[in-house]
């Protein structure tokens, strides 16, 4: 069985709900990826800012070298340092989480509100423990990332596939913001996965992903389609939540890489 599941992508979101960096390997730590999910955007209410309400974040798009961030949006970019942000502490809700964060630099926070059209900030959580996540299914507490809820986001091959059969107009696996993709057998058989090992690092399964309205933004065009939850809807509905790839968190530290076997 193990042969069948390689890891096929990688990929990580610096900043919560903006698009993807694609890599060939990455350290895994307890809160997700290095510099997965480290940063987000807030409003002046503290609360969280995503694709939910503004699709055009799909377009903003980070890379990451000699320890500065650089975000590209149309003609325009910025960069800052990873390690940069100003002394106080900001409590910000991702949805039912309180997370310590704080701002990177008001220079920042003004380059992100002038490209939206509205105030905001840039923050970011900066140790372990500034956020903690319940898990309903397991009663178990996680230290976690600015992620929705969970470290990381497996999804296999066989399940976009079985997808896109179904699709008039086909999709990327980048729809669903995975952070680890890996070949498979059969569709959705990720979701019955218990604890497996990647490179130097175990993981374990924690559930399969209820999905929102956010896979339906198509991210080169920033527009909300009905696409593909209307269809998933007809076959990966479960207690009237919408499955697809599925929650696993490391069980320590470790360098996962593209082409690694999955080991059961």
């Amino acid at each position: 069985m193990s042969a069948v599941h390689v890891v096929k992508e990688i990929y990580i979101y610096p900043i919560k709900s903006l698009a993807s960096i694609s890599c060939q390997k990455a350290l895994a730590e307890e809160m997700g990826f290095e510099n997965d999910r480290r940063w987000m955007l807030i409003d002046a209410e503290n609360q969280l800012i995503t694709q939910r309400e503004n699709p055009i974040l799909s377009q903003f798009y980070p890379q990451i070298s000699d320890g500065k961030i650089t975000i590209t949006f149309k003609d325009y970019k910025h960069e800052f340092s990873t390690t940069a942000h100003l002394e106080d502490s900001i409590e910000a809700n991702v949805w039912e989480d309180k997370s310590e964060v704080f701002e990177v630099d008001p220079e920042t926070s003004k380059w992100f509100s002038e490209r939206l059209g509205f105030q905001c900030k840039l923050v970011k959580i900066i140790k372990i423990g500034d956020r903690k996540h319940e898990s309903s299914k397991l009663k178990e507490t996680f230290n976690v990332s600015l992620a929705d809820g969970y470290p990381y986001l497996l999804i296999g091959s066989e399940s976009i596939d079985f997808l896109n059969e179904k699709l008039e107009n086909k999709i990327t696996v980048l729809r669903f913001r995975p952070n680890i993709v890996i070949t498979s057998k059969n569709a959705h058989e990720e979701d019955d996965f218990d604890t497996f090992a990647i490179g130097e690092v175990q993981f374990k399964n924690i559930k399969p992903c209820g999905r929102c309205i956010m896979v339906n933004n198509d991210p080169q065009k920033s527009i909300i389609k009905k696409e593909p939850l209307k269809t998933l809807s007809k076959y990966r509905v479960v207690n009237n939540s919408v499955l697809f790839g599925t929650n696993i968190v490391s069980l320590n530290s470790g360098i996962i890489s593209v082409g690694d076997t999955v080991i059961f």
